[in-house]
């Protein structure tokens, strides 16, 4: 049960305003846990995100085994080979991103921050042989994707990594989720190597599935986002940080649609993806030869790759 202890007070991220203007109001679309949770616009910056936010140790409740990036294949019974197939194909694509800007080496050190249970540290180290490190607030540390992985629990800007150890540092669906965003871009900037490469991928705000969606649109995704970024907004953040964004880009949209889809119809009830798993492959195979014209349209994610300045 939600009380007012369990929230607090947040200025904005970028700039500190206090000034804010709200939003919307959205729910936990994805387990349908009680709860409302409204997102504001910073009036100075234009930053959007949500005040009042759920304190540190309430949110890692919102995390525990059943959130979908901590989940293993075997939690999924029998759905296990298809869950194994789309994480590969997930991280292959992630993977093809990078080698279009960086050649990893054996001698490489690649940082995910925010590595849920390391699938694509895993692909990284088998296809090119570099050290791999990975960074989550949750303690996952049995995940067997991470048995070969320099695993550290905690805050990532509390981790004392030695400066420019990494060659490529990743963020997949990372910055959305800190309570001090500005702070791990320092961090990162600071842990980064001259000549390596930051990977950073949020849900776009200005997309169309957010303005189809809306106070349904996955990409709140109630408590756990504290920020939303349009692309002005991460350029700029990306900039201010110390950062240099080579290309812009986007991911395929088909989960956005889907899920966006799915919540408005069950308004706040709650997404069991085992149950509506043939749902979800039967949409994915009608949409199957328009996806790939879909891929780099402002449709629901976004994607940075950046160097340092």
């Amino acid at each position: 049960m939600m009380s007012a202890s369990t929230f607090e007070a947040v200025a904005c991220y970028y700039c500190g305003g206090a000034a804010a203007t709200p939003l919307l109001t959205a729910e936990d679309d994805l387990t349908g846990r009680p709860g409302r949770f409204t997102f504001v616009r910073c009036r100075d910056c234009s930053l959007v995100y949500q005040s009042p936010r759920l304190t540190l140790e309430t949110v890692k409740t919102y995390y525990e085994s059943e959130y979908i990036a901590h989940r293993q294949p075997g939690d999924w019974g029998w759905l296990a080979p298809l869950f194994r197939r789309a994480i590969q194909s997930l991280d292959r694509d992630k993977l093809r991103i990078v080698d279009r800007y960086l050649r990893l080496a054996p001698s490489s050190t690649v940082l995910d921050v925010g590595c849920g249970a390391g699938t694509f540290l895993s692909r990284v180290r088998a296809q090119h042989g570099s050290a791999v490190v990975g960074v989550d607030f949750m303690d996952l540390a049995d995940r067997s994707a991470l048995r070969e992985v320099e695993f550290h629990c905690g805050l990532f800007y509390d981790q004392p990594f030695e400066r420019e150890r990494f060659t490529l540092i990743t963020m997949w669906h990372f910055l959305e989720h800190d309570y001090d965003p500005m702070r791990s871009l320092a961090h990162a900037r600071a842990s980064l190597a001259p000549e390596g490469r930051l990977i950073v991928e949020v849900p776009s705000l200005d997309s169309v599935t957010f303005r189809l969606f809306r106070d349904r649109w996955p990409g709140l995704q109630a408590p756990q986002h504290s920020a939303l970024y349009d692309r002005a907004m991460l350029l700029k953040t990306m900039e201010r940080s110390g950062f240099e964004v080579l290309p812009y880009g986007a991911f395929p949209p088909y989960f956005y649609l889907f899920c966006g889809a799915a919540f408005r119809l069950l308004k706040g009830r709650g997404l069991n993806m085992q149950k509506a798993i043939y749902a979800y492959f039967a949409g994915q195979l009608l949409l199957l030869p328009v996806l790939p014209f879909l891929e780099h349209r402002n449709l629901a994610m976004q994607t940075v790759v950046c160097r340092k300045v």
